[in-house]
């Protein structure tokens, strides 16, 4: 709907999570040399790919400290959110209303992933806790907490899967050992099965992503979902993973060969080679550092306009608040977004006017707890520094809409 409106206006596109750069010339090339090995243009075993599934499960070996078999505890996706269908699938079992709780905000294919796969998701949000206000103070993503008590009280008999992802999209909170230990023990105690999404792995600044199946007793309850997209700059080839134990690992798999069959065999090996050059040519540091700048760039032209923001330890998005904005009370909205409540008045008015396009975050949370996020813009800052320079001049005009 937005990328319509944005359409409409040529508008700078700073909304949709794809990246406005092309990947690093070793990566093209590895899927280059792959698409013309003979042996390469048919089926992949349904698990995926020998060579992805030894990178994967070397990769999650020295992560994990622990020795991960390639055969029967990684399975190979398209992209991680095949996976995530495939474990809810796999693990909701149809027509017994069994639950999964999502933590909002909470990405837009959780809902109805779980909704297809027959269960009933189940929210409880991440809250603001800090003196500072977030309408006029710039605040960190830490200042984003779980309440654990809330956390509880939302687990019912019914509770079978706990969704959990750091560092998060759209807030960038990357969670801390404290807040994982904390989740475990709910987690344990519930014998709930916990899904991590963990496809912004590498990108975190100044802070450390910790597994949550490193923690004791949750090797044998996580599922860990990751995504070559996200990690490699590369989010249209579409090749995930599912890393975790067999008798979990081994039901996704039955799923996912039931929704997908199999993932294109090409661009696994493209990825499993992108693995091994990476290993040992700094690009995940360096990547970091390219992210880390672009954050820092879009932050300055939002402190530069005098809007208040959410400084993100991980992933790559910026939410901004937007409350000091003011949409004179005469504007023309189309009635497809005046159905959508104020957030997404404000994202097609900032739209419209300002010729920069967001997310509106009011997406990332069900019906009740869509207020909390009205004052919203969710960014992306995977873009390249010409774009962001073109949204520095653009968003000059907002100031003359900014009350006092």
């Amino acid at each position: 709907m937005m990328n319509q409106v944005s359409a409409s206006v040529d508008a700078v596109n700073l909304g949709q999570g794809y990246m406005s750069f092309p990947p690093k010339d070793f990566i093209k090339q590895a899927a280059q040399e792959a698409f013309v090995e003979d042996a390469h243009n048919q089926y992949a075993p349904p698990r995926g790919r020998q060579h992805l599934l030894d990178q994967i499960a070397s990769r999650f070996s020295q992560k994990f400290a622990r020795s991960i078999d390639s055969g029967s505890e990684v399975s190979i996706h398209a992209g991680a959110n095949e996976a995530l269908l495939s474990i809810f699938t796999a693990f909701l079992e149809a027509g017994q209303n069994q639950e999964a709780i999502l933590i909002e905000p909470a990405f837009d294919q959780y809902t109805p992933n779980v909704i297809m796969a027959g269960g009933k998701p189940v929210y409880v949000p991440l809250r603001i806790t800090t003196a500072k206000d977030p309408a006029s103070e710039v605040i960190s993503s830490n200042d984003w907490k779980l309440d654990m008590d809330e956390l509880e009280a939302a687990i019912s008999p019914k509770t079978r899967i706990l969704v959990l992802n750091t560092p998060h999209n759209p807030v960038g909170k990357v969670f801390s050992r404290s807040e994982l230990e904390a989740i475990a023990d709910i987690s344990q105690r519930h014998n709930l099965l916990v899904v991590s999404d963990e496809v912004y792995e590498h990108l975190t600044y100044g802070v450390k992503h910790i597994s949550i199946a490193t923690l004791p007793g949750m090797w044998e309850r996580t599922i860990t979902v990751g995504s070559a997209g996200k990690l490699f700059g590369v989010t249209g080839w579409r090749v995930g993973w599912a890393v975790g134990p067999e008798d979990l690992i081994q039901p996704t798999l039955a799923a996912h060969t039931r929704i997908v069959f199999t993932t294109n065999t090409p661009l696994q090996e493209g990825v499993a080679s992108a693995f091994k050059q990476a290993a040992s040519n700094g690009f995940f540091d360096s990547q970091r550092e390219e992210y880390r700048q672009r954050r820092d760039r879009l932050m300055e032209i939002f402190d530069d306009v005098g809007l208040p923001y959410v400084v993100p330890d991980g992933a790559y998005y910026l939410l901004v608040n937007a409350a000091a904005i003011k949409i004179p009370d005469a504007y023309k909205f189309p009635t497809f977004i005046e159905q959508r409540g104020p957030n997404f008045k404000l994202v097609y008015f900032f739209i419209k006017e300002f010729g920069v396009s967001g997310i509106p975050p009011t997406e990332f949370y069900s019906d009740e707890h869509k207020p909390l996020a009205n004052d919203y813009i969710r960014f992306a800052f995977c873009k390249t520094d010409q774009g962001l320079e073109d949204a520095s001049k653009r968003l000059q005009k907002l100031k003359q809409y900014l009350q006092s």
